[in-house]
């Protein structure tokens, strides 16, 4: 009798502490933003780029978009936002909206290393050096890997990787 009174409350115990963490929810688990899948997105899409499978590069950049224009509604001004839907939008084909969120991006954040990067490269593509070099004085004392990429564009001695 003893026996079946400790095995039914330990099976009571049991069934009532799984229930319990089933119920509620776990505190360290992560929901990603827009922002985030976005990026990962992004990241995707270069790998496919690099490949040569453009037309897959161009879905994930699509996506990584409508994604960021829901972030940017969220939340709105986030110059990170704003760099990566100028880069989305330059990769799609679209250059003079791609410069519009950059140039708003950098109202925001004059000295966003991304930004002035990104943004010299479509001045280069859209042949407007003197633009370029504007970006390239801002980076200029940044001691980053986007100051020497941006130079090599402008010179010539680099294809823009994106």
């Amino acid at each position: 009798m003893i026996i079946k009174k400790t095995f039914f409350t330990l099976l009571v115990f049991v069934l009532l502490s799984t229930n319990s963490y089933s119920a509620g929810t776990d505190s360290t688990a992560k929901v990603k933003s827009d922002y985030d899948k976005a990026v990962t997105i992004i990241k995707a899409a270069k790998k496919y780029e690099k490949k040569g499978k453009l037309d897959k590069a161009k879905k994930r950049y699509e996506k990584a978009q409508a994604l960021l224009i829901k972030s940017n509604k969220k939340k709105p001004l986030q110059a990170d936002t704003l760099n990566y839907l100028g880069f989305t939008t330059r990769k799609l084909g679209d250059y003079e909206n791609g410069e519009k969120y950059y140039l708003l991006g950098l109202e925001i954040n004059p000295n966003h290393v991304g930004i002035n990067e990104y943004l010299g490269e479509l001045y280069v593509a859209t042949d407007r050096i003197d633009l370029a070099k504007e970006r390239l004085k801002i980076l200029e004392n940044c001691k980053c890997e986007e100051y020497n990429e941006l130079k090599e564009i402008i010179a010539g001695t680099k294809k823009s990787k994106y």
